[in-house]
């Protein structure tokens, strides 16, 4: 069956590159308008790439500068968006970034910086989302629901992960934001939900991939012995931005090829 977001205007944050460039490209092929957010001017030239992949296949969009973690930015972002289109149906809260250490060692720069993007611009956007949700009210010739948030999380929400806190922390606060939020909207016809990506080919994980030694070692992980790819995320991106899904909030979905069903204890432990 063949999904359509005719009509809807979509917020990729993070869009430039990796799971978010994907998401983004998979929303517009379902008819979404899509702003591609990234965060500074040294993302500019591939925002740019992924908006012309997008326009050459037939789609529309806009790129957009805007630093998550500030308030400023994200409120004005919001503002403008609504007042080229009209409006925003669709919030993918995608925006993340990793600054590994040892926990002794781990800076509270480090610690700042991945949460204030991580976990502050998810709860920065989506609040300005919802406020426009709200405002908008439901508009079924766009879609059953008055608004999809979803967020990018990760299967660090539940599986701890060593010279990571800064990074798991702020994924498994991400998965109490999206629940609370589809408690607290949820009268509102909000859906609001997370999808948890496992291993992923994209640049943020470079190092965990990029060589055969070091892919056969990360396959170890994953019963379903393959690495993911931005277009699966974006698959079910498209799926929960649709009415197809309008049952289903509050729940964190996993796309990790089986990665949390600890592979590592198949035979016995």
């Amino acid at each position: 069956m063949e999904i359509s977001l005719q009509n809807q205007v979509a917020v990729v944050t993070g869009a430039s590159s990796g799971i978010g460039s994907g998401i983004a490209k998979s929303l517009a092929s379902a008819g979404a308008v899509v702003i591609v957010n990234h965060s500074s001017e040294r993302s500019t030239d591939e925002a740019n790439a992924v908006l012309k992949e997008i326009t050459d296949a037939g789609g529309k969009g806009i790129t957009y500068q805007c630093d998550v973690s500030k308030e400023d930015q994200v409120v004005k972002m919001f503002q403008e968006v609504v007042s080229e289109f009209g409006t925003v149906d669709i919030l993918v809260n995608n925006a993340g970034i990793q600054k590994d250490a040892k926990f002794t060692e781990m800076t509270l720069d480090q610690w700042n910086a991945v949460i204030g993007v991580n976990l502050t611009g998810q709860f920065l956007c989506a609040r300005e989302a919802i406020k426009e949700f709200l405002r908008r009210g439901i508009d079924t010739s766009r879609s059953v629901a008055c608004g999809k948030i979803i967020h990018i999380s990760s299967v660090h929400e539940i599986i701890p992960w060593a010279g990571h806190a800064n990074y798991a922390a702020s994924k498994g606060a991400i998965r109490m934001l999206m629940q609370t939020l589809a408690q607290e909207y949820g009268a509102d016809k909000i859906r609001v939900n997370s999808i948890c990506p496992g291993a992923i080919q994209t640049p943020i994980n470079t190092n965990a991939w990029n060589t055969p030694q070091a892919l056969n070692s990360l396959l170890t992980l994953i019963p379903y012995n393959r690495i993911g790819q931005p277009q699966d995320i974006g698959n079910l991106a498209v799926f929960l931005a649709s009415d197809l899904s309008d049952y289903i909030t509050g729940a964190s979905i996993f796309v990790d090829g089986g990665m949390t069903t600890f592979e590592s204890f198949s035979t016995g432990g």
